[in-house]
């Protein structure tokens, strides 16, 4: 009867109450880039542009029951994955992965907020390491996350690379190591891929306060173009330049007392059918 589908994103991560972060972030981009998004809430954060009040990590059975309800009847082309605040969530995503075998999963290892405050509990490293990294089409940590995963400071580009190598010797299959904390400038981000030369994606830098939910943005960007069918190289590509037009398009403007939002609707992509296979 159907002839058509969207394409379609799934995010598996927490949700900010302040709007900029988390589940509202990723499917705010979804949105922008004309991808039809679902979700599944793993935690709930009492959250602003200041900081993060209050976590409360829901049930692992509730998450299983979110994701299965959604992949069990909608053809997701990527999801990505953000915030799991325990070991029990972390292992419950899993299953469901392994269930649904989605093509493309973007691994956003979200462990500290823009703020500085911890979101996960700290024997979730190992887990995300063993058992989600395998899984991933590509990791997506900032400097912050990949130091608290390898241990391995970062203070330059060539840290980020040894650090995103080590990332792939601890199982990733690729890695974007995002760079926006280092100093300078410029903002470096490098694709990693075993066995080739790392691919660079370099911008200026822009002087703003409103970079809350950058990384989910970018890491979320880059499922929803996954999903509408471009290569990795090519999502990281896209995403670098729409993450960079989000942050200049709502740098200047005002919203709370701290890290302010992006501008995810700067220039909206209508959601376009696709033939159904």
């Amino acid at each position: 009867m159907y002839s058509f589908v969207y394409p379609s994103a799934l995010t598996i991560a927490g949700s900010d109450s302040g709007g900029g972060a988390g589940i509202q972030a990723d499917l705010k981009t979804f949105s922008a880039l004309g991808v039809y998004g679902t979700s599944v809430i793993t935690a709930v954060t009492a959250q602003n542009t200041k900081g993060v009040c209050a976590i409360h990590s829901l049930d692992d059975k509730m998450v299983e029951a979110q994701a299965d309800a959604v992949l069990s009847d909608i053809a997701v082309d990527a999801v990505k994955i953000g915030m799991l605040h325990s070991p029990q969530i972390i292992l419950a995503v899993k299953r469901i992965l392994e269930k649904y075998t989605p093509r493309h999963i973007v691994l956003d290892p979200v462990m500290i907020a823009t703020s500085g405050d911890p979101l996960i509990e700290s024997s979730c490293t190992d887990l995300i390491i063993q058992e989600l990294f395998p899984l991933a089409t590509v990791i997506t940590p900032n400097t912050d996350e990949a130091t608290y995963l390898t241990g391995m400071s970062i203070d330059s580009v060539e840290d980020m690379e040894s650090v995103g190598r080590k990332l792939l010797e601890l199982g990733a299959r690729a890695v974007l190591m995002k760079g926006g904390h280092l100093k300078g400038k410029s903002m470096h981000d490098l694709l990693i891929l075993p066995q080739q030369e790392a691919i660079p994606y370099c911008t200026t830098k822009i002087v703003t306060e409103n970079t809350h939910g950058t990384g989910c943005t970018f890491s979320s960007a880059i499922a929803a173009h996954l999903a509408k069918g471009y290569s990795l190289e090519r999502s990281v590509s896209l995403s670098k330049s729409f993450i960079t037009s989000a942050i200049a398009n709502g740098s200047d403007v005002y919203v709370g007392a701290g890290h302010g939002p992006v501008n995810h609707f700067f220039n909206p992509i209508p959601l376009i059918k696709k033939k159904r296979v």
